[in-house]
């Protein structure tokens, strides 16, 4: 697949012969004639490496370099600055920029300049990826233990594939995203989008017209026409997370549009090539939905091609240290902190803790800790009360034992009522189900914790 550079210069004949020429090198070309224009198509297209002239009304290339920046784009930048400009180059190299040409500028010139950019860019993240297997990670995966090194290991096999369809399963809060983006980042269509779908964030019309796109006029509000994921996503990946929540009339739709590789925008006639590769997830066991009648039989095989299983938190908890330090350095930073890490005996209570959340739910639990800590070593009395003192709450058969130093309840209520409110993101109807009450008994609950002085009134 040909690497993509994004030309960004307000004089279209400087675009127009650096595109030509950069063509006839084997490269796909595409223009920009203004720094706000060239950061939409960095959102789109994902090119390989950006051509930025420093001079440019509407958003100058300094400001364009800063927003990618901040925005965490990390492709090459080239910047082109007129003469006399040097100051305003050696900037843009402190804000990452890789290099710049200086106009006038041969074509010949420019072409080397991309590609030594394009091959050190390539280089660095060659580093990345071996300090990764170093350490027994897998690009932003952490783990060592013997299932995580068989998912590593299914994922450099496919590292070569150009699969069209791939189905990750697990337990919710496993890290089902990062596998997707692993896959994304180290196949053969990492210099192509990746666009990312929540199934369970859309009612059914607007998924339809979410991934197929709509004409204008196909319903009250298509006052435009728009393009949908499908098409937006070109020859890159289309991840769809939760895919077992998709309502059985998208099913169908989906299923037709992955056996015919073609779709139709709503309330349109023409055929549209889909070219995207597709990545499921779903924390449900889609064999056993499809027997149910909830799942599309059908459309289950035809994502079971390659299925990737990725192991729940407690069936690798070798890994809980690592995943620990990598947290407290990466919170360090966010928050402005020094932690150290853990004491010995807070470091066992993670690790012997059940995570029924997985790895979110540990990563939450660290964030909360590092956000609250008064010192520079995490204790064990800085942890969360369930930790402390066990598994919180009983059912389906779990027996739990009353700490011999005895627990406060009202305490204990408020920890497990904040617990579910995160691990459901905020749906009460979700965290009531957790907590084994209603929704109103939930919703009482909130309310004596948001006004502590009205109890008893």
């Amino acid at each position: 697949m040909a690497e993509t550079v994004l030309v960004c210069d307000d004089e279209e004949l400087i675009r127009w012969s650096l595109c030509e020429h950069l063509q006839q090198q084997g490269y796909r070309t595409i223009e920009a004639e203004n720094g706000k224009q060239a950061l939409e198509l960095v959102r789109e297209h994902a090119p390989s490496i950006l051509l930025l002239d420093l001079k440019m009304p509407v958003m100058d290339g300094l400001a364009t370099l800063r927003a990618l920046r901040e925005s965490d784009q990390d492709l090459p930048v080239i910047v082109i600055t007129a003469h006399g400009g040097v100051e305003s180059a050696i900037e843009a190299t402190r804000l990452g920029a890789s290099g710049y040409l200086a106009k006038p500028f041969d074509l010949r010139e420019a072409a080397l300049a991309v590609r030594r950019a394009l091959d050190e860019d390539k280089l660095k993240h060659e580093v990345h990826y071996l300090r990764g297997q170093a350490s027994g990670g897998y690009a932003e995966i952490v783990g060592a233990s013997p299932s995580m090194q068989r998912l590593f290991e299914t994922l450099r096999r496919i590292e070569r594939i150009d699969a069209p369809t791939v189905l990750i399963q697990g337990e919710s809060g496993t890290g089902k995203d990062l596998v997707a983006r692993a896959i994304h980042a180290r196949g053969p269509r990492r210099n192509a989008p990746f666009m990312e779908i929540d199934c369970t964030s859309l009612p059914e019309p607007l998924m339809e017209s979410e991934l197929f796109g709509h004409e204008r006029g196909a319903f009250t509000d298509a006052r435009t026409t728009k393009r949908g994921l499908f098409e937006v996503a070109a020859n890159g990946m289309i991840f769809l997370d939760e895919i077992g929540e998709l309502p059985i009339g998208m099913q169908a739709k989906l299923l037709r549009a992955l056996e015919n590789r073609k779709f139709r925008r709503v309330g349109g006639v023409a055929d549209i090539p889909l070219n995207a590769a597709i990545i499921a997830a779903t924390n449900r066991n889609l064999r056993d939905e499809a027997t149910a009648g909830r799942f599309r039989e059908d459309l289950f095989f035809r994502l079971h091609v390659l299925p990737i299983e990725v192991p729940a938190l407690r069936e690798r908890r070798e890994d809980i240290p690592a995943l620990v330090h990598t947290f407290i350095e990466r919170l360090n930073k966010t928050f402005g902190r020094s932690v150290k890490g853990t004491s010995a005996r807070a470091m066992e209570l993670l690790v012997n803790y059940r995570w029924p959340g997985n790895v979110r739910e540990l990563r939450n639990v660290v964030e909360r800790t590092i956000i609250l800590l008064p010192g520079d070593v995490v204790e064990p009395q800085d942890l969360p009360i369930e930790l402390r003192h066990g598994p919180s709450v009983g059912h389906a058969g779990r027996v739990f034992t009353l700490p011999t130093d005895g627990v406060d309840l009202d305490e204990l209520e408020r920890d497990l009522v904040r617990q579910a409110m995160e691990r459901t993101s905020g749906n009460q109807s979700a965290a009531a189900r957790l907590l084994g009450i209603s929704r109103y008994s939930l919703r009482y609950r909130l309310e004596k914790m948001a006004n502590p002085r009205s109890e008893g009134r």
